[in-house]
């Protein structure tokens, strides 16, 4: 873990999608941070002492989702699945399918494993599964203001956590989608990259941007909260979760975007950026990391 001392910064942003607005000055206590998201051999690790099973592992039922499709009702996860030609970029379900089996250990499904991913980000996490994990290690995942303060690396009103512009020189910044969204991706690697494959940011954390999506700890709400008048103070989401009509389960806050942000579909691979995720969500693009109070 690194140590950060803690400090005051302008979070969000007034120029990208609404829901990262308004700007508004926070400040964070000193906490310390996991230098890169957990991967499958440290949750591997977790999941050998204490016998976890993730979500994604666990047959859903129709008290739980009583307006699910009986056929659905299977143990797996949500697995990104290339099309094969350009499509319409307003219909994700195009890209994304319901893969009976998949999971943190089958990545894409029955026939996928760890092998040689053992140092990539682990996936198909929900929030609980985060957090349990997080407590194992004797940590917690951190507050959406905490995860933002991290990833911006110490720069000061720049719009990436390295500077201003995207690809400085030329050069990839972060695992994100390199190509024509969502058939055709040109990187080395085809999904997650190994952690630390790309530079670190200021405060020497790897993938805060790009790779996965990160969990945090705070309830989303569509808009931050900004005071009549005063610099928030170690900010938190609501209390309580709030229910999106459109989405029936409580949803927390994702924060750096993943391998499939693209800059013709999905401009999230900057510290402002925020996406609401349902908290039984387990997708083979979601991970975390953890962060602890100092000593």
């Amino acid at each position: 873990m690194i140590a950060l001392p803690g400090g005051r910064f302008l979070m969000g942003a007034d120029d990208q999608y609404p829901e990262e607005g308004p700007a508004h000055l926070v400040t964070v206590d000193g906490f310390r941070i996991d230098a890169h998201p957990v991967t499958n051999r440290q949750f591997s690790a977790f999941v050998a002492a204490t016998g976890h099973v993730t979500v994604a592992e666990i047959t859903p039922t129709a008290d739980q989702y009583p307006n699910a499709a009986a056929p659905l009702l299977f143990a797996g996860s949500l697995v990104f699945t290339p099309t094969k030609g350009p499509v319409r970029l307003d219909d994700p379900f195009q890209w994304w399918r319901w893969v009976k089996g998949a999971n943190w250990r089958h990545p894409e499904g029955p026939g996928s494993s760890l092998l040689g991913r053992e140092d990539h980000p682990v996936v198909h996490i929900a929030h609980a599964d985060a957090a349990a994990y997080a407590a194992w290690a004797g940590k917690r995942l951190p507050t959406e203001a905490e995860w933002e303060y991290a990833a911006r690396g110490g720069q000061e009103g720049q719009t990436y956590a390295w500077g201003s512009v995207f690809r400085p020189g030329g050069k990839a910044m972060a695992n994100t989608w390199e190509g024509k969204f969502p058939h055709k991706r040109s990187s080395r690697w085809p999904r997650t990259s190994p952690v630390g494959s790309f530079p670190p940011n200021g405060f020497g954390l790897f993938d805060m941007i790009g790779n996965v999506w990160e969990w945090t700890d705070d309830w989303y709400q569509p808009r931050h909260e900004k005071g009549p008048c005063c610099v928030a103070d170690n900010p938190r989401g609501p209390a309580a979760g709030t229910l999106d009509p459109a989405a029936p389960i409580m949803q927390k806050v994702l924060k750096g975007g993943s391998f499939l942000c693209a800059p013709d579909y999905c401009r999230r691979y900057r510290p402002a950026a925020r996406h609401a995720e349902s908290i039984d969500s387990a997708t083979s693009h979601i991970g975390f990391r953890c962060v602890a109070d100092l000593a």
